[in-house]
């Protein structure tokens, strides 16, 4: 597991983007409270993820509207029909640390 950031960098219902060694890697703050972190790439378009909208424990891409469920990165609507990568998390002390092996064997 790699430390990502604290918790604190990541206020609820936000995302942020991070580069873990040369893996863009949107780290979310659900509205359910949890962690998540995808792949910072929308499999539709090359958007960022992390600049999108979260809601609940979906991420928006802002450029055509896809979600994704962020628990299996799976996509809730279209243009999107390709799942991103996800990642697994841990809190540990106040700090987040994510794992790059993709818990939903996705890969880029």
């Amino acid at each position: 597991m790699i430390r990502i950031c604290s918790t604190e960098d990541v206020p609820k219902g936000t995302a942020i983007s991070a580069d873990v060694d040369g893996t863009p890697i949107a780290l979310v703050h659900g509205e359910d409270g949890g962690f998540y972190a995808a792949y910072d790439e929308c499999s539709h378009a090359s958007v960022a993820l992390s600049e999108g909208e979260v809601d609940g424990c979906t991420l928006e891409c802002w450029l055509h509207g896809s979600r994704f469920d962020l628990r299996t990165g799976e996509p809730t609507g279209l243009p999107a029909t390709e799942p991103v990568p996800v990642y697994p998390v841990e809190v540990r002390d106040g700090d987040i640390y994510l794992s790059l092996t993709p818990s939903n064997g996705v890969t880029r």
